[in-house]
């Protein structure tokens, strides 16, 4: 021994040590000490000589007590010598150069007690198929204990022989090529084997209890051997896609969808279940891929043709979410879903605006509809960006099937959710009804009809005084205006501007009248608009009585005398008035529109008067003094008797005041006619929007032909379309087109017709 680092210090000492081993070759051994222990080394040299020599029979007598320990255990029987003892004897084997010869022996004695063992799959061919599956179990599990116990007993020559001849398979190895060759592949046992795991399968899938554990273990034997694929999955895929394929032909014509998709996501947990308890895991792609082309892929057009209006009608969120997990797992499912969805949204929503009878509820089935595919969207469809999308072009297009209509109905539900005396809503709630109705009005092309008809109900409730709250109205405004620009809103911001500068003028009339001489004993509200912000009214001339007549005067000399170059024109049609009564029951405040102020004034001068009496005192016109009188006599509000009695006011008939009216308020509202629409006024609103469309379009032509100064009609048609805002026709894009021609603003190409040119 050599010291081979050493120092004064206190530190740790390393020595080698190097000799001969019984082959002649050179070894070292590394021996460490701390020095803060003192040692006594005593070093003692083995002077090995030649290795012994075996006795002269001791192969083939080790070799016979192997053979008998490997017999022993592959019939089952104890053996007679020590394991540790035999393990001994192949090790020593194997260090006399005997391992090739050892191995080769080991394997055919595995051998022919493999090739044994296919009688007994021979000798009982009418044995039922489960009795020849555990007898094949049985056969297996002992294969596999008595491999690993021969294994234990020579794992010496499989460590060192096996291990380092590369073509050689270790023992263990060895014991399923044996398995595999001889029982396995043989095609009587291979079929029957097969036969009777796919019949165990199916009679699961029929709701049997089955032995999972002796499947699986068959399962596990075929994998192990390497035949899995081609002698089993092949087959259980053909027989899985006979059998679904049969199921989902039947099913779908006996169950309805609901029960039907239950069905198949049932079977998919089912195969699941079964590729975790036995089947291989690379079968599982395959298997998933039948049931659900066989179940669902083959029967998707069927399937939401059958039921996705029940589902969707039913409100049916359970199985919605099902439908769409079943059909995102299907090659073109969603695309088929989509497309059915749509489908499904223009057809109920056509059905709701396109029927004249349900007009009447239009705006709150729109809505509800609408909060109803929402919801369907979010919750069952995970908020696809496509359904969602889908769902936006299903509404435009239904919603546009029918023009104008909506954009009124919009505009007149607006109208009753910001009127006084909606008490359906809180502030948040009306606020969320709102946002709710500018998601509907995003889908109309015609805004133009909407903006028409909100001008009109916006006017009444200003001028009448029945707007619910300014705030609402002011958020109202300010939704169109982020929605439509600051050009849709300009004309109604100016109709609020108008209602505030009104109040300041007659705060200022107020002071005015209270340094007249003669004050008057009627107290005169006035509201300035300017004509171009409000809707045009059709002039009317009534017969006020004096002491409104010298009112009126009065702040037209103080107006005018402020603003000089303007001109006032009085519009009777939304004026109101408060007048005082008495009735036997007492006095009451009747809040009447000026129509109605004007008739009941008469019953001061006289008790009875006829129709044409009244018309003649007052200057109203036939239609509108019809429906005052109505009002006034026909009402709940009865404050003027009508004889004959009856709903509606003729020719004939004579009023006279009601003196025994009772009523359980003081002051009670009549003037509610003012706020409903009449026919002519609908109509007449509907005419101003396609006059003034056509301006639109006249502008529009003039504008692109200044611009090009040559086009021809069909670019001239489409840059039109491009540039309206509103649907037209193209018969009506043509006619506006003579027009201007007949005006002199362009001209037909004289060779070419259907070219115009620009005229400056």
């Amino acid at each position: 021994a050599k010291q081979a680092s050493a120092d004064a210090s206190n530190t740790n000492k390393i020595y080698f040590i190097s000799y001969k081993d019984s082959e002649n070759n050179s070894c070292q051994l590394v021996w460490w000490f701390p020095t803060c222990i003192t040692y006594n080394i005593v070093f003692i040299y083995f002077f090995v000589t030649d290795r012994p020599k075996l006795a002269e029979n001791y192969t083939e007598d080790t070799w016979l007590k192997l053979r008998d320990a490997v017999g022993a255990i592959q019939n089952s029987t104890s053996i007679k010598y020590n394991l540790e003892e035999l393990y001994q004897a192949v090790e020593n084997l194997c260090s006399y150069k005997v391992s090739p010869t050892l191995y080769k022996q080991l394997r055919q004695v595995c051998e022919d007690h493999v090739q044994a063992q296919i009688q007994q799959f021979r000798e009982y061919p009418s044995l039922d198929n489960l009795s020849f599956l555990k007898r094949m179990n049985r056969c297996w599990q002992d294969h596999c204990r008595q491999t690993i116990m021969i294994r234990s007993i020579f794992l010496f020559l499989d460590r060192t022989y096996v291990l380092q001849n590369s073509l050689l398979p270790s023992i263990w190895d060895t014991g399923l090529e044996l398995f595999r060759t001889h029982i396995v592949s043989d095609s009587a046992v291979q079929k029957r084997t097969v036969d009777g795991i796919l019949e165990q399968i199916e009679l699961e899938r029929n709701g049997e209890t089955v032995d999972r554990s002796l499947i699986r273990s068959l399962l596990g034997m075929l994998s192990d051997l390497q035949v899995y694929k081609d002698s089993f999955e092949e087959r259980f895929l053909i027989e899985t896609n006979r059998l679904y394929a049969a199921e989902g032909q039947r099913l779908m014509q006996e169950r309805d969808v609901p029960e039907y998709l239950h069905h198949v996501a049932r079977r998919l947990e089912e195969e699941n279940d079964r590729i975790m308890s036995y089947l291989d895991q690379s079968t599982q792609k395959p298997l998933i891929s039948c049931v659900e082309k066989q179940l669902l892929g083959e029967h998707m057009t069927a399937m939401l043709q059958k039921g996705l209006s029940i589902l969707l009608d039913g409100n049916r969120l359970t199985e919605l979410v099902l439908l769409y997990q079943l059909f995102s797992k299907v090659k073109g499912g969603l695309p088929t879903l989509l497309q059915f969805w749509r489908d499904y949204i223009k057809s109920f929503g056509g059905e709701i605006v396109c029927t004249p009878e349900k007009d009447k509820d239009m705006v709150q089935d729109l809505l509800d509809f609408k909060d109803k595919m929402d919801n369907v969207a979010q919750s069952c469809f995970t908020r696809n960006e496509g359904f969602i999308n889908a769902m936006k072009e299903a509404f435009e297009a239904f919603i546009n099937k029918r023009p104008n209509k909506p954009a009124e109905l919009i505009a007149k539900y607006v109208d009753s959710k910001l009127r006084a005396g909606n008490k359906e809503a809180t502030e948040e709630e009306l606020e969320r009804i709102l946002d709710k109705i500018m998601i509907i009005f995003r889908f109309i092309h015609g805004k133009d009809v909407f903006e028409a008809f909100y001008k009109k109900d916006l006017a009444k409730r200003l001028l009448v005084g029945k707007s619910a709250s300014v705030d609402a109205e002011k958020s109202m405004l300010s939704k169109l205006k982020h929605e439509c620009g600051a050009a849709f809103t300009s004309k109604l911001e100016g109709m609020f501007k108008d209602m505030e500068l009104s109040k300041d003028i007659m705060i200022q009339f107020k002071q005015y009248i209270q340094n007249q001489s003669e004050p008057s004993n009627i107290e005169l509200t006035v509201n300035i608009l300017t004509m171009g912000h409000w809707p045009s009214y059709t002039p009317m001339e009534v017969h006020l009585p004096p002491e409104m007549v010298k009112l009126q005067e009065v702040f037209k000399l103080f107006y005018l005398g402020k603003h000089s170059g303007r001109k006032l024109q009085w519009q009777p049609t939304l004026g109101h008035a408060v007048l005082k009564a008495e009735f036997k029951e007492g006095k009451k405040e009747v809040q009447v529109s000026l129509f109605q102020t004007l008739v009941l004034l008469m019953f001061n001068e006289g008790e009875e008067f006829s129709v044409e009496e009244i018309r003649t005192a007052t200057g109203i016109e036939e239609g509108e003094l019809k429906r005052t009188l109505q009002s006034l006599a026909c009402g709940k509000a009865r404050v003027l008797n009508k004889n004959p009695r009856g709903k509606d006011v003729e020719d004939g008939d004579r009023f006279n005041f009601n003196n025994d009216f009772k009523h359980k308020l003081f002051r009670i509202k009549i003037n509610q006619i003012q706020m409903k629409e009449t026919v002519e006024e609908q109509v007449s609103t509907t005419e101003r929007v396609f006059q003034d469309r056509q301006y639109q379009i006249d502008a529009a032509v003039v504008r692109i032909m200044k611009m090009r100064k040559t086009l021809s009609h069909n670019l001239l048609v489409s840059e039109l379309y491009n540039q309206l805002k509103f649907p037209v026709k193209p018969g009506d894009l043509k006619k506006r087109i003579e027009s201007l021609i007949d005006r002199d603003y362009m001209e037909r190409d004289k060779e070419t017709p259907n070219q115009y040119h620009y005229v400056a």
